[in-house]
């Protein structure tokens, strides 16, 4: 098969190299996934150049991918033979991601994907979907509170908007451009906020008069003096990237407002967690799921300008064209 690998961490153009490998054949309880569409999102850029990222004496990159299932390992039913699928942590603690033509990854990890939603969409599901479901209802539901949503324009942020919608709450978000402004009313947010305006925080309390009761947060560093005004008691703030959070600079105003300020990282759900996830995604998908997100191609020869591109911030989904390489 093709497949885009490194050996050493480092630079997207440096050591990400396309080569051929053998076909790989699953083992028990696995399915082996000919992948249409490979997603790629921050985690894999930021994996392929830690210092102690290549446990491996090699490392296919890409989390999340889309494609059919062709085989199946001992365990596994035939019927599923043929299935649409999205997948999502191949490459976690395994050498072999999505940016090759065959992935092998336990059967669990590979998701029915309706037929009407495309590979493309599909690819784009795991970690934003499974990061923004947590963050949402990890407290339980959000129906009739009202949810802020930072970088709304962002993977994790416009799938927070829509199932966060889908589950009958007012949402406010967070941006820093008309057009992500745009794609995040297309996404169902009730209201935008231009992170970048000089009375941004103005505007947020305008936005949200009754409070915020969840907040699902890219950069609690630099927003939190923004959201602490609209913070209802008993608030929850999860947080899902890093962005240098000044130690206990907020502590304060945080325990005044009894406000619940929580940290997380997809990889480290338990199953069940994951599980309802996948549940309430694919109810959302057969209820007419509609990616807002512009998408943004390349063929597997190109997956270093795909990684590139996911660095430089691109706004929308990266993804790679498997099949058509």
């Amino acid at each position: 098969m093709r497949a885009v690998v490194y050996r050493t961490p480092g630079d997207a153009q440096t050591v990400l190299e396309e080569m051929y490998l053998a076909d790989p054949e699953p083992s028990s309880g696995e399915v082996r996934v000919k992948i249409a569409v490979s997603g790629v999102n921050p985690t894999d850029f930021k994996s392929r150049t830690r210092a102690d990222a290549l446990p491996f004496a090699f490392q296919i990159p890409n989390q999340d991918g889309a494609g059919v299932i062709d085989a199946v390992g001992d365990g596994v039913d035939s019927s599923r033979i043929g299935e649409r699928v999205w997948v999502y942590h191949a490459a976690f603690n395994r050498p072999f991601g999505t940016a090759a033509e065959y992935v092998c990854l336990p059967a669990i990890q590979a998701v029915p994907l309706p037929d009407a939603v495309s590979f493309a969409r599909g690819a784009g599901l795991g970690i934003p979907f499974l990061t923004a479901h947590y963050c949402l209802f990890e407290n339980g539901p959000v129906q009739n509170q009202t949810v802020l949503v930072t970088g709304g324009a962002g993977a994790v942020g416009n799938a927070a908007i829509q199932l966060a919608k889908a589950n009958g709450a007012r949402v406010i978000a967070t941006v820093s451009s008309d057009e992500k402004a745009e794609l995040a009313r297309l996404a169902g947010a009730d209201a935008v906020v231009n992170y970048r305006s000089n009375d941004a925080k103005a505007q947020l309390q305008t936005a949200a008069p009754d409070g915020v009761d969840r907040v699902v947060e890219v950069a609690l560093a630099q927003n939190l003096d923004m959201i602490l005004p609209v913070l209802n008691p008993f608030a929850q703030v999860v947080t899902y990237a890093s962005d240098n959070v000044p130690e206990a600079l907020y502590m304060r105003p945080l325990m005044g407002g009894l406000v619940t300020l929580k940290f997380m990282l997809v990889y480290h759900l338990p199953q069940a967690m994951l599980d309802q996830g996948i549940k309430d995604i694919t109810a959302l998908l057969t209820d007419g799921f509609v990616s807002v997100l512009p998408e943004h191609h390349y063929p597997l020869a190109d997956t270093w300008q795909a990684h590139k591109a996911v660095e430089n911030a691109a706004v929308g989904k990266v993804l790679i064209d498997v099949a058509n390489a």
